[in-house]
């Protein structure tokens, strides 16, 4: 594996020494070694699906050492979440029992990308996060990434016995990076159960602020959002979490770990990325850019509504077997079944299909609470918004108070799975914040599919029996659509 070249914390300052060496060689020592290596308010829930925000209000940033040390030990004694069909997701202990806590001590692998967002993570590894490693007997071995797709190629080649967890500091294409090089594994079925930490040194952090919003923390960014992430893997607790299964009409197959977006926010992605120095600051910028030009694009849109699926009886479609079977969706080239429901072609502002709250560290675009297991907020913007609302919703959606707008242009449903065409060759897809073809695309929540370090201390909601959303959802739904 490629060697990386970088300098302990005292070593940034220009003295102290210079380590260098393969990936395994780098940073086993001692954890306490100073030379280890490299609320807001809620808007009422439209889809009655999730979990209102509220739960360990008493998790705050500043916790001490002390507090630290005793989570980690109370992570230890949790038991152990229920199984899904076929125990998707469930980690191993040394005994060869399932556990849902990293173990204690534990040694992890970190993926850190010098260059992403303002291109101090380096930096902030060293200030932020190795001190409350140490603390907490979690050792690590540090890797560089030097290019796009690198992670991808590690991943997809090192031999993953050797961590508890990998540990991803970057933003959420990093992340993107490193689950889509476990799924191209021969032995995907097994790596993608390997642990996963996101901490946020990026532009957009999503899923970090996602699971800063799922542990019950204020709603943070920067510095405080990493350290509030570093206490949650210094916890060890796990949770099991969506992945988003995608395929295109050229026959590409790929899996998200937060959104696809197509429109006004993937021009915004795109566009803002010459301002990444600027950090969450390009996406504010980049937004106003647009609404000054703003586009509309042509294309049908058609979806599963959740609803529809928990009160229909009867086997999935036919087709051909695949691993990981995508059974809600049948291909491309047929006419989505037909208890789906359909959006008479039009022109959209912007689509956004999202398996988390938060699209940024700052915007708290799914304020109805996390989705029930195998389940996605989509949202739609219809041609005819004005520029003025547009900024309203953009502006309110840091508290999450966009659905109180009222904006009958905007139209949210939480759906099982979703197919999108562009009719006019306008627009581009962002896939977690990376470009996808322009081209339909199809996707499927696949439930429970693979953990990450979280702040749970009970079952997610996902995996409790939920309410029907029928009535609620129905009333964000024009009439010509409601199933």
């Amino acid at each position: 594996m490629v060697g990386a070249q970088f300098q302990d914390p005292n070593a940034l300052g220009g003295t102290g020494p210079r380590l260098s060496g393969p990936l395994g060689k780098i940073g086993d020592a001692d954890p306490a070694t100073a030379g280890n290596d490299a609320g807001a308010p809620t808007a009422p829930a439209t889809g009655g699906e999730g979990e209102p925000h509220g739960r360990h209000r008493e998790a705050r940033l500043g916790s001490t050492d002390k507090e630290l040390k005793s989570g980690a030990a109370a992570a230890d004694s949790v038991r152990t979440a229920p199984g899904t069909p076929r125990q998707r997701g469930e980690v191993m202990d040394a005994a060869g029992g399932s556990r849902n806590t990293l173990p204690r001590p534990c040694h992890v692998l970190v993926l850190l990308n010098p260059r992403g967002g303002k291109g101090k993570a380096l930096q902030l590894f060293w200030s932020h996060v190795q001190p409350l490693l140490a603390q907490a007997d979690v050792s690590f071995t540090l890797m560089l990434t030097e290019r796009r797709n690198h992670a991808r190629e590690l991943v997809r080649a090192e031999d993953l016995r050797r961590w508890d967890a990998l540990v991803v500091m970057s933003g959420d294409g990093l992340i993107h990076e490193v689950v889509n090089g476990l799924m191209e594994r021969p032995d995907w079925e097994t790596a993608i159960q390997k642990p996963l930490c996101s901490l946020p040194a990026g532009s957009g952090n999503a899923v970090a602020a996602s699971l800063n919003y799922y542990a019950g923390y204020e709603q943070v960014t920067k510095e405080d959002l990493l350290t509030n992430c570093t206490q949650l893997l210094c916890r060890r607790l796990l949770a099991p979490m969506d992945l988003l299964s995608l395929q295109t009409a050229c026959g590409q197959r790929l899996f998200s770990v937060l959104s696809l977006a197509w429109g006004f926010i993937a021009d915004v992605d795109l566009e803002s990325e010459k301002f990444r120095r600027l950090g969450e600051m390009r996406f504010t910028l980049g937004a106003c850019l647009r609404l000054v030009a703003l586009r509309t694009y042509r294309g049908s849109l058609a979806y599963l509504p959740a609803e529809t699926l928990a009160s229909r009886r009867g086997p999935s479609p036919a087709r051909a077997p695949q691993d990981p079977a995508d059974t809600h969706v049948v291909p491309l080239e047929q006419p989505v079944p037909p208890h789906w429901t359909v959006v008479p072609e039009q022109d959209f502002v912007l689509v956004l299909v999202l398996l988390h709250s938060h699209l940024a560290s700052d915007l708290f675009t799914a304020p109805m609470g996390r989705c029930s297991a195998g389940t996605m907020h989509l949202f739609y913007v219809r041609a005819g918004v004005s520029r003025a609302m547009l900024l309203r919703l953009f502006l309110a959606m840091e508290k999450g108070r966009h659905m109180e707008c009222h904006c009958p242009h905007l139209v949210y449903v939480p759906v099982v799975a979703f197919r999108l065409e562009p009719k006019d060759g306008k627009g581009v897809f962002t896939v977690d914040g990376e470009l996808l073809i322009s081209e339909a695309v199809q996707g499927q929540v696949l439930p429970n599919y693979f953990w990450m370090v979280s702040g749970y201390r009970e079952p997610p909601p996902s995996l409790k029996p939920q309410p029907s959303p029928r009535r609620k959802s129905q009333q964000m739904l024009p009439p010509s659509e409601r199933p």
